[in-house]
């Protein structure tokens, strides 16, 4: 008997009809909690978690991030998500040191209709890209203006949106880091400050900001010779990072940073002891620009130890990667100019395209109101003659405005176009800026170039030069003068750089070749760099 005929059969009695009734209650909800656990499988973990581990593979390996990270890329579709793993994957690039890679992820970022506005947390994490990609470049003016100008924001500050205080904690590090390049320690103190407010330690990312803070604040109480207080923060850090065993970068830049406390106290063995310490960490990582560092030290403590394979080895070693990741710096400053241009003229052409919309309903209203206005005066011209010469002065005013708008622009634009020299105004804010880039010591980048200073400082090529040819008598003899002039203050004040070679110092300053700097050392203070190293040498044993 098929269940058909059964219902059929039992379809008058009230009993059947109550337990089918029951039963078919117990299989719908063994439906929907079937239903439910499928859905919940499907969704996976939150969003949040998924980032958060990102955020931490960020600092324990560069590739397995990358790798990581962009799985959870594909299978995302929410505009916010992609642009927070983009933002982590273009971070790693960048401590790969591969800045093309870094600024090409930045560039991959959502292209939303400009007839759609973006949320508030986009428009704030977008610019804090920005900024970001900008610091890792080395244009730190640039990036310095993009964050006074978020965090001049109440409505960012005042936030209890978490997404949005973990941003203000990012942009006020960023702004630290800033400060410390221009050797604004007080300052970049503050602003490290300020960002704790705004971290917790509820995941990973709040955590792992915090720590990078505390490594940022010791090694800036360093640079201020404020050893009592360095030393006990410097120790806790290195101790809760070996505690916790799972972040080799972080601990790898903690030694790093602690190597330097003993350079400076001449204790150049148990400085190399940190620093092999630091690299054994992060060897086999691609953390390079960390690397960079650590070699670099290595070489000059090497140096000091009169270790001359050590020294060659680990010299090369920095040499060969600096020059690699330089070479890929200036590629990614090319992109990234190129990137904001074109994002300008896409903004500019959006603003005229919707200039055009919003005149033309209003020169048709316009249009309307000046064909009534003469239908006006046509129904009552023959009412007298002074109402016709009313109308008749109209008409000369409107056509004289016409024909005089004309001349007018083009002789504003001849003005503009024929004038070539340098306003006041303009050279006092290329000057303001060369001070700023004189007080940091950018100017020891063997690449630095005219070009690329004209690209951190946002001016023009041809200004920038005619303001420093007033200075000196080009470009090239105003670096080395300034280079020549580091190297001065640190054999005066750092009795350890009496003991380097003439090779190394002229490595260190920037140039090219012994020769190069030997001949540029002598035009400035009147002696060869022997000569001076002993002289100095003299007065301070006198």
């Amino acid at each position: 008997m098929d269940f058909t005929r059964i219902i059929q059969k039992n379809t008058n009695n009230p009993l059947f009809i109550q337990k089918l009734f029951h039963h078919s209650r117990e299989i719908l909800l063994v439906i929907f909690i079937g239903f439910s656990l499928i859905t919940n499988a499907q969704s996976g973990p939150d969003f949040s978690i998924l980032a958060d581990k990102a955020f931490l593979k960020l600092y324990q390996n560069s590739d397995e991030c990358i790798s990581y990270t962009q799985g959870i890329l594909v299978s995302d579709q929410n505009t916010e998500h992609k642009m927070i793993l983009q933002n982590i994957i273009s971070q790693a690039f960048a401590m790969k040191g591969d800045y093309v890679q870094s600024v090409n992820i930045f560039a991959q970022k959502e292209d939303p209709d400009l007839h759609n506005n973006l949320s508030y947390f986009m428009q704030i994490f977008n610019d804090y890209n920005l900024a970001d990609q900008y610091q890792n470049l080395g244009l730190y003016n640039q990036s310095k203006r993009i964050i006074s100008y978020l965090l001049s924001d109440q409505k960012l500050l005042k936030s209890n949106d978490p997404a949005l205080r973990v941003t203000a904690a990012k942009l006020y590090q960023l702004q630290a880091l800033n400060s410390g390049i221009n050797r604004d320690y007080p300052t970049a103190l503050q602003n490290l400050n300020k960002s704790n407010q705004y971290l917790s330690s509820h995941n990973e990312e709040n955590k792992i900001l915090k720590l990078e803070n505390r490594i940022f604040r010791s090694s800036y109480l360093l640079k201020q010779n404020k050893l009592i207080e360095y030393q006990p923060l410097i120790k806790s850090i290195i101790d809760d990072l070996e505690h916790q065993k799972n972040q080799p970068f972080l601990l790898g830049l903690a030694y790093e940073n602690l190597s330097q406390y003993y350079f400076l106290k001449q204790d150049y063995s148990a400085s190399v002891e940190k620093l092999e310490a630091g690299l054994s960490m992060i060897e086999n990582l691609p953390f390079n620009n960390l690397k960079i560092k650590i070699y670099e030290s290595l070489s000059r403590n090497y140096y000091a130890l009169h270790d001359d394979t050590k020294y060659h080895q680990y010299n090369k070693l920095y040499n060969d990667l600096k020059t690699k990741t330089d070479a890929s710096s200036r590629e990614g400053i090319r992109y990234i100019v190129k990137l904001v241009e074109t994002s300008q003229n896409k903004n500019i052409e959006f603003q005229k395209l919707m200039f055009v919309k919003s005149f033309w309903p209003l020169a048709l209203i316009l249009s309307l109101i000046i064909l009534g206005l003469f239908a006006y005066f046509l129904s009552i011209k023959s009412k007298g003659k002074d109402l016709k010469k009313q109308f008749d002065f109209f008409e000369k005013q409107i056509s004289r405005k016409s024909q005089s708008a004309i001349p007018e622009k083009a002789t504003v634009t001849a003005k503009d176009s024929g004038s070539t020299k340098i306003s006041r105004e303009k050279e006092d804010e290329i000057l303001r800026k060369l001070e700023e880039f004189e007080q940091s010591d950018r100017y020891l980048n063997k690449n630095m170039s005219l070009s690329m200073l004209s690209s951190q400082m946002e001016v023009n090529t041809k200004y920038l030069s005619e303001v420093i040819n007033n200075k000196e008598k080009n470009f090239n003899g105003y670096i080395n003068k300034l280079r020549i002039n580091h190297i001065v203050q640190l054999l005066k004040n750092d009795s350890t750089f009496l003991n380097y070679k003439v090779s190394y110092l002229a490595e260190y300053s920037g140039f090219s070749s012994h020769s190069a700097f030997t001949t540029v050392f002598k035009s400035v203070t009147g002696m060869s760099p022997n000569t001076y190293i002993q002289e100095i040498s003299k007065s301070k044993t006198v």
